[in-house]
């Protein structure tokens, strides 16, 4: 790969502080990076920012009407997002968080449209990696969590197969080597009761038949 100068290497299970605060301050200043999350590497950017979030669209090639999960810090975070957490929710949460799962709950008004779409639902999981937890944790607020993949495209567990329009549109890329391979999270739609399966990732189906 090309040594492009957006690109900073980053210990995986100990990421420099200084590097983490440096990748925290271009989110808040409304930038986009890439980022290493437990099996893919995603783009990172400020969920409340609409401007940022529209990039990571116009990055991703993503069409407008398929909104992008969010990371954050903790459970904590959840309640300031969402109508309603359902038992079911909260069983799920204890069960698969942090990491493998991506919950996608009623959202409440106040939060940016790009997220939710048509549907008005988001998307919410608290990352398990530690450059991600690191980078969470320092900007103390949501982060976009989609994949560094063009849309329709598979994700990538390497920084060596991101794609170089992605590599060249964003402000950073966190290099943490290769990540475990793996696929991403399972994504699953708690509106509804019983809570529906829209994705089968990390979590198999079978993990899933004592919570519902």
């Amino acid at each position: 790969m090309p040594p492009y100068p957006n690109r900073i290497r980053i210990d995986p299970l100990a990421p420099d502080p200084s590097v983490v605060l440096a990748a925290a301050d271009i989110i808040r200043a409304g930038g986009v990076i890439v980022f290493p999350t437990r099996n893919l590497y995603g783009l990172g950017a400020d969920a409340f920012n609409p401007e940022a979030v529209a990039r990571v669209f116009r990055i991703k090639r993503r069409p407008p009407d398929k909104p992008v999960s969010i990371l954050v810090r903790s459970r904590m975070e959840v309640d300031g997002l969402v109508t309603h957490i359902p038992d079911a929710a909260r069983r799920l949460m204890d069960r698969f968080w942090p990491g493998r799962m991506t919950i996608v709950f009623a959202a409440r008004p106040e939060v940016p449209q790009a997220l939710i779409a048509d549907a008005g639902k988001i998307g919410i999981r608290v990352p398990q990696h530690p450059a991600a937890v690191a980078l969470t944790t320092a900007l103390n607020r949501p982060i976009t969590g989609t994949s560094a993949n063009l849309s329709g495209m598979p994700g990538v567990h390497r920084i060596s197969d991101l794609p170089e329009a992605i590599i060249k549109n964003v402000d950073l890329v966190l290099d943490a080597g290769d990540l475990k391979i793996g696929i991403g999270s399972t994504v699953v739609d708690v509106t509804i009761d019983p809570p529906q399966v829209l994705r089968e990732g990390e979590v198999r189906m079978q993990e899933l038949t004592a919570i519902f």
